[in-house]
């Protein structure tokens, strides 16, 4: 929890004021330990204000604000999630005087990922680092390892193993809500923002990563007649092996983006939803683990450019 002297602040401006208390309250995360919203209270209560049109009870764009600032600062205090420089420069002047006691102290990718490069095509940063040893949810790079084109006699498991989705459920719950926050920081969704940053760092937030596979799109079967010799790469995002969105772009940086936008498409409703789907990987039909939102639609996906759930050969 924050400092002592901090919450005996608090408490204090809260018995004299007891008609915020029940309201503050009502903001705290489900997610949230004792130690992280009693420093993000702190900053809320601290900063209110300064956004005076802020009415207990009552939504308002201020409130949104405030909220979403105190959620950037947290999440770098507590979580080592990194925003633009003239978001950490607001949020650390809004939270002065306040004190954290043991905050976590968190490396930064590179220290921890080490200096040597990954082969061209890999992991989400593909042109930054290599991990030593892969760990269970980069199975997909090591598919990616295996051409697409690969003959179809590739022994194949029946799938996912039982029980995977609801194994899967509570990551992409977190997620959602990362998500969820992430966008109304940046002022919603919309066709211009930073979709690959925005998704890497909030599974970054949730202590995962995001893997991406990149084939040029004249390699991949099963396409429509027209485009098998169109020019260009496309990228297949995964998270905990879980399918997340396909992406088609003039280079790799451009697919990336664009399966990041797709992926984040996902996040816009109620909830997300990890469900076992029908693919073709090979010219095999195989079954998937997908994250779908709670839309009914025609579930009609693109091939799986990556099966994490195939035999070692």
């Amino acid at each position: 929890m924050a400092a002592g002297r901090g919450g005996d602040i608090v408490s204090e401006f809260l018995s004299q004021n007891p008609h915020l208390e029940n309201w503050v309250e009502s903001l705290r995360g489900p997610c949230e330990t004792n130690k992280q919203w009693h420093a993000r209270r702190e900053f809320v209560l601290r900063n209110m204000e300064d956004f005076p049109s802020i009415q207990p009870g009552i939504p308002s764009p201020s409130l949104d604000r405030l909220l979403s600032l105190s959620m950037v600062w947290a999440n770098h205090v507590f979580l080592g999630c990194r925003y633009p420089q003239p978001v950490m420069d607001k949020v650390n002047e809004m939270a002065e005087g306040i004190t954290v006691i043991e905050a976590p102290v968190r490396k930064t990718r590179d220290e921890i990922m080490g200096k040597t490069k990954r082969p061209a095509v890999s992991a989400v940063d593909a042109d930054d680092s290599q991990s030593k040893k892969a760990k269970p949810n980069d199975t997909d790079v090591k598919a990616h390892a295996k051409t697409v084109g690969h003959s179809a006699a590739s022994t194949l498991k029946s799938g996912p193993p039982p029980g995977a989705p609801a194994e899967h459920q509570p990551f992409f719950n977190r997620l959602y809500k990362a998500v969820a926050w992430k966008l109304v920081s940046a002022g919603g969704f919309g066709p211009n923002m930073e979709h690959f940053e925005i998704l890497r760092s909030c599974v970054e937030s949730c202590k995962a990563s995001l893997a991406c596979v990149f084939v040029p799109l004249k390699d991949i079967p099963d396409l429509p007649m027209g485009r098998t010799q169109k020019e260009g790469q496309v990228c297949e995002l995964r998270c905990c092996t879980v399918y997340m969105g396909t992406g088609y772009g003039r280079d790799e940086c451009a697919a990336r983006a664009m399966a990041s936008k797709e992926a984040l498409k996902v996040f816009q409703g109620q909830k997300v939803t990890v469900k076992v789907c029908r693919r073709r990987f090979q010219g095999q039909d195989v079954d998937d683990l997908v994250l779908l939102d709670e839309q009914s639609r025609s579930q009609v996906f693109p091939p799986a450019l990556s099966y994490p759930f195939q035999e070692d050969q």
